[in-house]
């Protein structure tokens, strides 16, 4: 049983502050040097599955730079988790979609931290349609600009400057492998991104630079209220296996486990946190 009220939030991505209740963030064990070193850029990272990651990363040894869109209040507040971890964070304002942009952020966490080992592409947007014929050219095109566009130009921008070792995880769903009725287009950039995933890191192999992904399934973000009507998000999660939405903090050890010298032997591979619904099995 969901212990949700009913909720939106008319705009996306979303405010996390707004949510009830809060999202489960926190690392769930200590800290063991994992990414002690390391600097890491996470698009998306102020709220969600990206402020876990960042909280997660800097407990482990990594600074962060923060790109987010315009949710400053999150911004902050993922800062001040990561500053309270013993980690430098770099807060970056902007739109992935503009690969002006994607150049700046990249050249602004290497000038603040002198270096990019870890890129999280996590940044995304969804608009739920029951009417595919209602998608419009406008909605289709801004849809991908965020989640494929982005990607692309985060990671052509970091492999300018990442060196042997690097590491490169990208967010794509479970839409991806079973689709969305009522996400065609959110689900079409998902798929795209487990391409893009795979063919990456074959580019990225003599390079010795490892491309994965991580393909959740439904996670309490600031996405889910500002995307879904009120009675949909109370009941948000509760077809799966588990009978539950999952939390931020049980995706984000997916990311770090991809992050750090534990997947050395992995490439081209995508994670499955869903809350049990088997996958391509």
């Amino acid at each position: 049983m969901s212990d949700r009220p009913p909720q939106h939030q008319d705009r996306q991505p979303g405010h996390e502050g707004e949510m009830t209740p809060q999202p489960d963030y926190q690392p769930r064990y200590p800290g063991s040097g994992r990414l002690s070193g390391k600097t890491a850029l996470i698009t998306g990272g102020d709220s969600g599955i990206g402020r876990a990651c960042a909280v997660l990363f800097a407990r482990e040894g990594a600074d962060i730079a923060l790109v987010y869109l315009d949710e400053e209040e999150d911004a902050r507040k993922t800062e001040d988790l990561i500053a309270e971890e013993g980690s430098r964070a770099r807060l970056i304002q902007g739109d992935v979609s503009d690969p002006d942009f994607c150049r700046d952020a990249v050249d602004h966490s290497t000038s603040e931290f002198g270096a990019l080992d870890i890129l999280v592409n996590n940044a995304a947007e969804q608009h739920p349609t029951d009417d595919f014929q209602s998608i419009s050219p406008e909605q289709l095109r801004r849809t991908f600009e965020t989640n494929v566009f982005g990607y692309f130009q985060m990671a052509q921008a970091a492999l300018k400057v990442m060196k042997s070792g690097g590491r490169i995880i990208n967010t794509t769903s479970i839409t991806a492998y079973r689709g969305s009725h009522h996400l065609i287009d959110y689900s079409a950039t998902k798929g795209a991104i487990v391409a893009f995933t795979r063919s990456l890191s074959q580019y990225c192999s003599d390079r010795n630079i490892l491309v994965n992904a991580v393909a959740p399934g439904p996670i309490w973000t600031p996405l889910i209220p500002s995307t879904f009507d009120a009675d949909k998000v109370a009941d948000f999660g509760a077809d799966q296996p588990l009978g539950r939405a999952g939390q931020p903090n049980e995706v984000a050890a997916s990311f770090l486990f991809l992050a750090c010298a534990d997947s050395s032997y992995m490439t081209g591979q995508v994670l499955h946190p869903n809350g049990g619904e088997i996958i391509g099995g």
